[in-house]
């Protein structure tokens, strides 16, 4: 059976400061690389044949610790972040002809990226739930529908997510690969909502830490029998 895992990138330093963070394109800190570090040690046991990221570098570095920091995921071959090359400020300068057998193609997608926080970006969470209610901003982090002001609410994140997750990596999954997929809470939390069948009114009680991989076994028929998380 294929494999998907799925780990929600390690802290970021607006995690640690309790700030929203959505599309602010944050590092991460010394905790989230150690974090980053040990689930490259917990999914060692998988060949990993591709990997999906958001175009975040707080993904981006989880995705390269993780296929760097780690003896057995990738098996001698070589991560290659994979740009897209209909950008016309792409230069191209990437292109090569030899050796595509010996990587692991990372793609990078903005239909992966956090959810938009609008308004909110760069408060603090706390503070926020003094200002306005705290039941107030548990609806905008958690409920399904409610969005946060001019931002995104989880539903608006799994109108891009869930397509993307059916169109571009299932196929691969189908195939026999086993995929990585590097992210953020929400949008894996989308993810899994659509791969665990939860209703609106369970998702909110999702809760993923950083830096936790979650295993999915996929049979060839695309079905879900499995799932893992390697704490």
């Amino acid at each position: 059976m294929a494999k998907l895992i799925l780990v929600r990138h390690g802290q970021s330093t607006w995690n640690a400061a309790n700030r929203f963070t959505g599309w602010v394109d944050v590092p991460l800190n010394h905790v989230g690389r150690q974090e980053a570090m040990e689930a490259a040690k917990k999914i060692s046991s998988y060949q990993i044949d591709l990997c999906f990221t958001s175009l975040l570098v707080r993904a981006l570095e989880t995705t390269a610790i993780c296929l760097t920091e780690c003896d057995g995921a990738c098996s001698g071959k070589s991560p290659v972040f994979k740009h897209d090359t209909d950008d016309p400020s792409w230069h191209g300068w990437d292109h090569y002809s030899g050796g595509k057998s010996k990587e692991v193609p990372i793609f990078m997608s903005p239909d992966l990226d956090e959810r938009y926080y609008g308004e909110l970006q760069g408060f603090n969470k706390a503070e926020m739930a003094q200002k306005v209610g705290k039941d107030i901003v548990h609806q905008w982090r958690r409920s399904f529908s409610v969005r946060p002001p001019k931002g995104e609410s989880l539903e608006d994140t799994a109108a891009r997510t869930i397509p993307f997750f059916q169109n571009r990596i299932l196929p691969y999954l189908k195939q026999g690969d086993n995929v990585l997929v590097s992210a953020h809470g929400n949008s894996l939390r989308s993810i899994i909502m659509y791969l665990d069948h939860l209703s609106q009114e369970e998702v909110p009680n999702l809760e993923l830490a950083t830096g936790i991989p979650i295993v999915y076994d996929i049979d060839e028929g695309g079905k879900f029998t499995k799932k893992t998380v390697l704490k």
